[in-house]
């Protein structure tokens, strides 16, 4: 069958089954099924149902849309996206310069902030471009390209002006690259991503993997592990509350300031993916005193968040007994890899991470504008160090 003109279908109509061949945006990923979505992202935990918990979890500032091309009626290309004010020092390493822009848009409120469309989720771990897999490799830059036309179109109509794709996982295919090239877009370093193969078959043989100062100091650091109670929740229930003034005391310590999740984030997650999440909670005297929240499938366990009491806490050691029950747990499931997320992540190398680059690509629509952001794109680019592995 000869593919149709390409079709943009707004987000205010509903998608529907006469809509054979073409690109289609929409705002709620309901419009477009589970197992369809899903087909496009065989190798990824945050799918449709995590997608659809951050939908309809209420986080302040967000536009939700979702961006598929369909042929013969069956998506074979698709990505999640998102429209926001974007504040261009989000990324500045905390410092003078950050601080200097914070104190310039005390005064000018618009200052370096732009209205910003962008492919992939400000709550996944990485973004992703979904295929379905019967599309060979030769036709995917030819239908993100069509996918990326659609989205600029509708980013437009939006009045977006900046456009941009998050966090793509290093190195991209080729191919890929000269499409996004081709449309102008300039890439600057995003936060990578860390994780540690479980290849070690206990504990012990962990610890031997280590430096011998950091083998010392761990072991130092677990100590007190008998003095705390380590419960594995599936749901939060009353305790939800005591987990969202953890979370957001531990936001609030942060000097990353991203996106703030709400409770009904955290409830979600446990809700709609069961099977695939969990929360570890961390009690001393039956005072809970940190949290994590994971999700996982087979191969892989994902720290979403671990928020913590932090003068209680670190009494404790918590973040670092959360670390190695993490690892156990990997162990204990026979799951190959833990993936401890983004930022702050030198404490993560020396325990044995790896670290792969991500990378933003971005557009804006005026080439002067877009000249000064190539230019400044280093001093935007997140790096909080380590040596990065492709």
């Amino acid at each position: 069958m000869q593919q149709q003109a390409l079709r943009v279908q707004t987000p205010e109509a509903v998608v529907s089954s006469d809509i054979i061949s073409g690109a289609a945006i929409v705002q709620s990923i309901r419009m477009l099924g589970r197992e369809a979505w899903n087909a496009c992202f065989p190798d990824e935990i945050e799918t449709y149902d995590y997608l659809l918990v951050v939908e309809e979890a209420g986080i302040e500032g967000f536009d939700w849309r979702y961006v598929v091309v369909r042929e013969c009626g069956e998506i074979v290309a698709a990505m999640p996206a998102f429209l926001c004010r974007y504040a261009l020092e989000t990324t500045l390493e905390p410092g003078r310069i950050r601080r200097a822009a914070e104190r310039i848009r005390s005064i000018f409120k618009g200052f370096l902030t732009l209205r910003l469309a962008c492919l992939g989720s400000p709550c996944t771990e990485t973004g992703a471009i979904g295929f379905h897999p019967k599309i060979p490799q030769a036709r995917r830059p030819a239908l993100l390209a069509q996918l990326l036309e659609a989205f600029e179109a509708h980013a437009r109509t939006e009045g977006c002006m900046l456009m941009a794709l998050k966090d793509l996982p290093q190195p991209i295919p080729s191919q890929i690259e000269s499409v996004l090239s081709s449309s102008g877009y300039a890439e600057i370093g995003g936060m990578p991503t860390a994780w540690l193969d479980i290849d070690f078959d206990t504990i012990d043989a962990y610890f031997g993997s280590l430096s011998p100062g950091t083998r010392k100091d761990m072991r130092r650091k677990l100590r007190g592990r008998e003095k705390v109670r380590v419960e594995y929740r599936a749901e939060f229930g009353d305790l939800l509350p005591r987990v969202m003034q953890l979370y957001l005391e531990t936001r609030q310590r942060s000097e990353w300031q991203f996106e703030e999740l709400t409770p009904t984030y955290f409830d979600g997650i446990l809700k709609s993916m069961p099977g695939h999440s969990f929360c570890t909670m961390y009690f001393v005297d039956d005072e809970l005193l940190a949290a994590n929240l994971l999700v996982y499938d087979e191969n892989r366990l994902i720290d979403k968040f671990f928020c913590m009491d932090a003068e209680k806490g670190r009494r404790y050691n918590l973040y670092y007994l959360s670390w190695f029950n993490n690892l156990e747990y990997c162990l204990r499931y026979g799951i190959g890899r833990y993936q401890s997320g983004q930022a702050y992540y030198r404490n993560k190398v020396r325990l044995g991470s790896h670290l792969t680059a991500n990378a933003i690509y971005f557009r804006h629509c005026n080439p002067v504008l877009q000249f000064i952001l190539k230019k400044i794109s280093p001093l935007l680019t997140a790096d909080d160090g380590g040596e990065l592995e492709a």
